[in-house]
């Protein structure tokens, strides 16, 4: 019969590939919601800006329900909202309350985009813009992300001279740091070579010494065989 240190093993055993197993299943995550890395965008006024939405589930979705609100100083509205059937059909737009606002992209081909176009834009749109998305084939669940339009009279070109300034110099400076571990590589090891072909000079002389002056160990005082 099995000991017990067998069992303890056997369960040592199952247990290892159970978390083995564990850590080789794919990651599944919820509905979430992305409207880029930027947390403000700029247009420049009387222009069209994009106002970009994607979202993305690993359980699917059927029935998905989406809008966009728009939050100014003074005021809340929504904007636009509408549904998704399932991944193989487009995004239906249901209510849109203002006109210059077009549904750009596609959930076709697990694209998930669910982005905005707001043209012919005025001073009076900046604000905070929210895109919403709720499953049901998630028990409802709803998520959303938010992003901040600013209309401006014109962009502002950022001045990169600074920044080319330090990158320049901190460059430089790591350079010269570099070349010199290069140079004291190089010396240290042109003075170790020096030192060993001393060394092998001084043996040489020495070994050299003995044998003209016929001390014990060298050449001079070997005598010829006695001969019996």
């Amino acid at each position: 019969m099995p000991g017990a240190g067998d069992r303890d093993a056997a369960g040592a055993r199952w247990l290892g590939t159970g978390l083995l197993g564990l850590f080789l299943l794919p990651v599944c995550l919820p509905l979430e919601v992305s409207v880029g890395k930027a947390s403000t965008i700029y247009a420049v006024n009387s222009s069209a800006v994009l106002l970009p939405c994607t979202f993305s589930s690993c359980f699917g979705f059927r029935d998905l329900v989406f809008w966009w609100s728009y939050n100014g100083s003074d005021t809340f509205r929504i904007l636009i909202n509408g549904s998704v059937k399932n991944e193989k059909s487009d995004p239906r737009v249901h209510l849109k309350n203002d006109d210059r606002i077009t549904l750009e992209g596609s959930t076709k081909e697990k694209m998930n985009n669910i982005s905005i176009l707001l043209r012919d834009v005025d001073f009076s749109d900046t604000g905070e813009y929210t895109c919403y998305v709720k499953n049901p084939k998630e028990k409802y669940l709803q998520h959303q992300a938010s992003i901040f339009l600013q209309v401006v009279d014109k962009l502002v070109e950022v001045d990169n001279t600074v920044t080319f300034i330090i990158l320049a110099v901190v460059g430089g400076v790591v350079g010269l740091l570099v070349f010199i571990l290069l140079v004291k590589k190089l010396v240290t090891f042109i003075l170790k070579k020096t030192q060993e072909k001393k060394k092998e000079c001084l043996v040489s002389s020495s070994g050299n010494d003995n044998t003209e002056n016929g001390l014990p160990g060298s050449k001079a005082e070997e005598k010829p065989p006695t001969k019996v």
